[in-house]
């Protein structure tokens, strides 16, 4: 509970105390007799994204250190039990754990990395938007097990499912109002309970493909919170941990354990969540943080499984109310011995997997990052890479599908390609989804009313080589009901192959399947017509890598500013 709520509780069992007695206890002897607090320790993690083996690249370091991968992961959840009492350690996580995986894990359905966590002795689990990315029944099976309905046991052993709980508070069953996972679960430790609710953002259904959330409903975080902590309440909980898939990002200044400047809806949801809430671990983001929002902990473990977020609280035996909660987030390094059971894991997989991840499909002759450039002073710019694949997408459909341009949402390139030799598995790990691209009509208006989307959805889609457009940052944004009213493009500036877009014309443009669906918030792009689906995604990529080769990155010159191009 929040601390005037613990005061409160201490002085009424105090008050009751002396009634009872007839006497307060004033000598030490009596005042060491009454029973010592609870320590609870949680090891937390999020966004894990099936990372078995180090990440590399950027993605491989926090905090000035290389970091990451399951088997040190492992380990040093194995030290930080030592550290405190073992049977007094509860190991949680805030969703994402699968999904958006590399080939390693993807190739058998995420399942190596749900037999790692349990083998590392994770409890208990939020279920994260990238947990639907194979829809609700997969959810369920990965949970409980059983050999995949298409591809069977892949690697030729039984799958026994999720050695700890997934936990889903707020994704519902549209039909019967139930939901589908359970909402929470309640831990004993030395008598005292504490109880953990998960859930995933509200916004899953415009992050998914429709197929993945079908039959689903999604209610508010903080409303979901506050209805099952009374629930755990009228159960005799008093400590209540929320496990949300949502986040927030502070300042760039702050280090790993910092909360300068926070902002995002994790700022919102803890405002609005109930005194008795005590923790909330979060994710979502990507960030680390390590904040005290309306006297909640809140805490977050970047991703990839580089951080782990050591949660010590002090639970009053009487009450069961939490007396103090600090947190501070550990970097996983790889100075600490591996964990043999996970290299055998790992090598297992690797064994079942066999050439097909190490062929080579092209040569880079640089690095190509993911990184967008900074535009008005935000990333809302264009990336190497995601310019890349959107060349890509363009060279699968251009003459197939008489297609003229293609965009590419950012959440879809998931990783660097280092210089040198590409590997089917790096490009994997670039474009893990297995998206179909769909080729669609859209009338030069709609095209415009999509580009100002971007201003509404916070989000750039990565334009081929044959697109380019001015953007005024001094022009209107529009809304989400109305984005077309936005003025950021400059009208007259959008091209297409060099000559200007006509607002009564129609363009063949590729995007892949989830944006087609409106994902990402662009609902302009479910106007278009004359669909037709293509091949997946990755296909493409390593087709344009292995045709083009070697590849140097994309100059990142098809979104310009007024300042570069002064209007006429």
């Amino acid at each position: 509970m929040s601390v005037p709520g613990m005061r409160r509780a201490a002085v009424g069992l105090t008050a009751l105390a002396v009634a009872a007695l007839g006497a307060v206890a004033t000598t030490g002897e009596q005042a060491d007799a009454r029973p010592k607090p609870v320590d609870v320790t949680l090891l937390a993690l999020n966004d894990f994204h099936g990372n078995l083996e180090p990440p590399s690249g950027s993605s491989g370091t926090i905090a000035g250190q290389t970091a990451g991968g399951v088997e040190y992961l492992a380990t040093h959840l194995a030290e930080l039990r030592a550290a405190a009492k073992k049977t007094n350690t509860i190991t949680v996580a805030a969703g994402d754990l699968i999904g958006a995986s590399p080939l390693l894990s993807a190739a058998f359905h995420d399942e190596p990395t749900i037999e790692a966590l349990s083998m590392a002795g994770l409890d208990y689990a939020s279920v994260g938007n990238h947990e639907f990315d194979e829809g609700a029944a997969e959810l369920l099976r990965i949970q409980n097990g059983g050999c995949h309905p298409v591809d069977g046991c892949a690697d030729g052993t039984p799958y026994r499912g999720a050695g700890f709980k997934y936990l889903s508070a707020n994704a519902f069953k549209t039909a019967t109002g139930k939901p589908l996972m359970a909402p929470y679960a309640i831990h004993k430790v030395q008598g005292v309970k504490v109880g953990f609710i998960g859930m995933t953002l509200e916004g899953t259904p415009q992050i998914v493909s429709q197929q993945g959330v079908a039959g689903l409903t999604f209610a508010d975080e903080a409303e979901t919170a506050n209805r099952y902590a009374r629930e755990l309440r009228r159960k005799g909980v008093q400590t209540i941990v929320v496990l949300l898939h949502e986040g927030g990002a502070q300042a760039a200044t702050g280090g790993i354990n910092d909360c300068v400047g926070m902002t995002g809806p994790i700022v919102d949801i803890a405002n609005r969540m109930d005194p008795s809430i005590d923790v909330v671990v979060s994710g979502h983001t990507h960030q680390a943080y390590n904040c005290n929002i309306n006297g909640k902990l809140v805490t977050s473990a970047s991703s990839f499984g580089r951080l782990v977020t050591d949660i010590d609280l002090k639970i009053d035996r009487r009450s069961g109310d939490v007396i103090s909660a600090a947190a501070n987030n550990v970097v996983v390094t790889r100075d600490v011995a591996k964990d043999p059971k996970q290299t055998a894991l790992i090598d297992r997989y690797k064994t079942v997997l066999g050439p097909v991840a190490d062929r080579q499909v092209g040569e880079t002759t640089e690095a190509i990052t993911k990184t967008q450039e900074t535009l008005f002073g935000t990333t809302l710019g264009e990336s190497p890479l995601g310019n890349l694949v959107a060349d890509a997408q363009l060279a699968a459909t251009d003459d197939e599908q008489n297609a003229v341009a293609a965009f590419m949402n950012p959440g879809g390139v998931r990783a660097d390609l280092d210089a040198g030799p590409v590997t089917y598995e790096e490009a994997f790990t670039v474009q893990p989804f297995a998206n179909n691209l769909v080729t669609l009509d859209l009338t030069g208006a709609q095209l415009y009313c999509v580009l100002e989307q971007q201003f509404v959805t916070g989000r750039t889609l990565y334009p081929s080589s044959t697109v380019g457009y001015v953007v005024d940052p001094a022009g209107a944004t529009g809304t989400a009901a109305n984005p077309c009213a936005g003025t950021r493009v400059v009208r007259g500036s959008l091209t297409i192959g060099g000559a200007a877009v006509d607002p009564a014309a129609t363009y063949r443009v590729t995007v892949n399947n989830f944006l087609a669906g409106g994902g990402d918030g662009f609902s302009a792009l479910t106007g278009g017509t004359n669909q037709v689906t293509g091949q997946i995604d990755l296909d493409a990529l390593v087709a344009y890598l292995t045709a083009q080769s070697p590849v140097s990155a994309p100059a990142l010159d098809r979104i310009r500013t007024t300042a570069e191009v002064p209007a006429a």
